[in-house]
């Protein structure tokens, strides 16, 4: 049976409306929640108690959304890093490893150390542990980048493999050098290290007591803030855009492409460095394996979903937070993965929308 109808994909030669990226990705998160809610009940589950719960141990009191934004901390800074790397078109798949390596730098101030930490006030502590995180993350992505300019050699490969070795080089220390009593960690950090928390004013706010939000979320919105500017309102946000659009443009137009090749990678690393310094100084206190359940791979989703702007990073950060804590109750366990799954092949799918119009065009009936 023909039917009296066919749909046609026109590519767009103009751009697409502004509120178009908003919807697609509002679209994209609300079918994943619906097809989720179908595979649960092939299953046997029953997806609107699943959701009630979702909700109530994400969002239900200030504490467990303390939590929930613990844990959109790190990808807050690590969706920005992706974000603004993707706008120059540089896949940076590194984020995991450069989030290792700035946990790695940032925890130095500490184990070496490189302050004596009974006589340095706190706040400058917490800076070189900010300073000396964001130069590791920096120096992971300062070599994929070189190396794509200077050679241009697949980024997607050098920062996929960099993952590895930074993993590698923390728990060569963790395990051998600075292991606990034969554990894979470190000794806990002082005190004066920890990134201060809202429970720490408990004693003279009751209302903050067992809240576990530290300051590493103001960290993140500072550089939302930060890369949104950058983007958006400096001269070099203008450049990056251009180039990651039209190389060829922007190397008739005199600009550097190495130059700000490079220091893209750097930037990009340096946030998610600080991210793993935020992650050891502001949670875990101190350096172990397996500090991160995959942020840096998590914040590609994070970035995409919020078309590579900063502020939305923040919310889609939220989200995604909300699914690690919600993860661990659910049951079967796996259906927080599943939902993410789903959600980046709609995001993938729903650029369709931005790339193409789509037309439904009425077909004449033969006499």
């Amino acid at each position: 049976m023909n039917l009296p109808y066919t749909v046609i994909f026109e590519k767009r030669t103009e751009d697409y409306p502004k509120w178009l990226p908003a919807v697609t990705s509002l679209a994209s998160v609300i079918v994943a929640f619906i097809i989720s809610g179908i595979v649960l009940k092939m299953i046997g589950g029953d997806p609107i108690l699943v959701l009630k719960f979702f909700f109530s141990a994400t969002f239900g009191s200030w504490a467990v959304f303390s939590d929930t934004m613990v844990k959109a901390t790190p990808l807050i800074m690590v969706g920005l890093a992706c974000a603004v790397a993707f706008k120059m078109k540089l896949w940076n798949i590194g984020a995991e490893g450069q989030f290792y390596m700035g946990a790695f730098f940032s925890s130095l101030v500490v184990l070496i150390p490189m302050v004596n930490l009974e006589t340095t006030p706190k706040f400058i502590v917490i800076a070189l542990m900010v300073i000396m995180g964001m130069i590791g993350g920096a120096i992971w992505g300062f070599i994929p980048g070189y190396l794509k300019a200077k050679y241009q050699v697949n980024e997607i490969i050098i920062t996929l493999m960099l993952n590895y070795v930074a993993l590698y080089w923390n728990n060569f220390w963790i395990f051998d050098k600075w292991s606990d009593a034969g554990f894979q960690m470190t000794p806990q950090f002082e005190k004066v290290a920890w990134l201060p928390r809202l429970s720490d004013l408990a004693k003279e706010y009751k209302a903050f007591s067992g809240i576990t939000l530290h300051l590493g979320v103001v960290f993140g919105i500072i550089a939302a803030i930060i890369i949104w500017w950058i983007l958006e309102r400096s001269h070099w946000g203008y450049e990056i855009k251009l180039i990651g659009d039209n190389p060829q443009a922007a190397r008739y137009a005199g600009l550097n492409i190495t130059k700000n090749l490079v220091l893209v990678m750097m930037l990009s690393g340096a946030l998610a460095g600080l991210a793993g310094m935020s992650e050891i100084s502001g949670v875990v206190h101190r350096l172990q394996e397996k500090i991160s359940p995959g942020y840096g791979f998590t914040g590609i989703i994070v970035a995409w979903l919020a078309k590579l702007n900063p502020f939305a990073v923040i919310i889609v950060s939220i989200l995604f937070g909300a699914l690690i804590i919600a993860g661990r109750q659910i049951q079967p366990s796996g259906i927080a993965n599943l939902l993410q799954g789903i959600i980046l092949f709609m995001v993938i799918s729903s650029d369709v929308l931005l790339r193409y119009k789509i037309r439904i065009i009425r077909l004449e009936q033969e006499a």
